[in-house]
């Protein structure tokens, strides 16, 4: 049985800022797995979270072969410019905080493709578990939301456009972000930020695709005894993270058909014919008037 509670203001002001929340007007349901902070028109969304919370932790931990002693706290935002004030970016749809062992979601936006409360959840779940076994700056933003996206069927954090990828786009033009560059966060811009979301997912499916699931959870397994990501691959692929990270590169070039890769240029190729359709209308003109003045003469 859940207890109702109404949640004390100093409480919240431990997770936000300042005028963020107006706490005094959240209720939890508490029970021996979390915690679950809601207004009170979406109590039955809260119930809905608190009754699959333990069928995402089993599923979890039976992927990853560990063990989540955790009592998380989810806060569930129904008005999607309060939970703006407190996000990252307005494309954002849920965030975890580690160090405090919170997952906030944004309702309203649940009711978005793809998005789900399950998925959702087990996403935001999965980042907890993570920084849970993986400790400090050993786990690459990269690889922490490639691995929460591939354990939660593609959803991502934020709302994403699958019928425009700038992942095809920078696949076409050879301009990738480096994974490097993604150790400690993602860009704040919006083409960047859902390119580094992108990214991580694919290098995600070529690593499982290519090494299996196993091969994964190895370089996990070795990441939560200490070692970097770098001898992390290196010991379980026998290959540098660099040269996989090549042969991503590659294997998106190969799978892309040679007309997606005009498209992506049809801009400037409209633009060069253009141009040349000028400087030949041009020349033509400077020819006919040579050709009228000598008949002048």
């Amino acid at each position: 049985m859940f207890k109702i509670l109404f949640l004390a203001i100093f409480t919240f002001l431990l997770f936000f800022p300042a005028g963020t929340l107006s706490a005094g007007e959240m209720e939890v349901l508490t029970d021996r797995y979390l915690a679950v902070y809601f207004d009170s028109p979406v109590r039955s969304a809260a119930k809905e979270v608190a009754e699959m919370y333990p069928k995402i932790k089993l599923k979890l931990e039976s992927t990853f072969g560990w063990d989540l002693p955790l009592n998380p706290s989810v806060i569930l935002i129904n008005n999607s410019r309060r939970f703006e004030m407190m996000a990252e970016s307005p494309l954002t749809v849920a965030y975890a905080v580690p160090n405090r062992n919170l997952v906030v979601i944004d309702l309203t936006k649940m009711r978005i493709n793809p998005f789900s409360l399950e998925n959702t959840l087990k996403h935001e779940i999965c980042h907890l578990l993570l920084h849970y076994h993986i400790k400090g700056h050993n786990l690459p933003r990269w690889l922490d939301e490639g691995v929460c996206q591939w354990v939660s069927h593609g959803i991502s954090d934020i709302i994403m456009n699958p019928k425009q990828s700038l992942l095809n786009k920078a696949v076409a033009r050879g301009r990738f972000i480096p994974l490097s560059r993604l150790q400690r966060g993602f860009p704040r811009d919006k083409g960047p930020l859902l390119l580094a979301y992108e990214e991580s997912k694919s290098f995600l499916d070529y690593i499982t695709g290519r090494f299996g699931r196993d091969g994964l959870i190895n370089v996990l397994d070795s990441m939560q005894k200490g070692e970097n990501v770098y001898t992390a691959f290196h010991k379980s692929f026998n290959f540098t993270l660099d040269s996989l990270e090549n042969g991503w590169h590659e294997s998106l070039k190969k799978k892309m058909p040679w007309l997606a890769h005009v498209s992506f240029y049809l801009y400037e190729i409209l633009f060069g014919l253009t141009a040349l359709i000028a400087v030949y209308a041009f020349i033509k003109v400077i020819l006919r008037k040579r050709a009228y003045m000598k008949e002048e003469e």
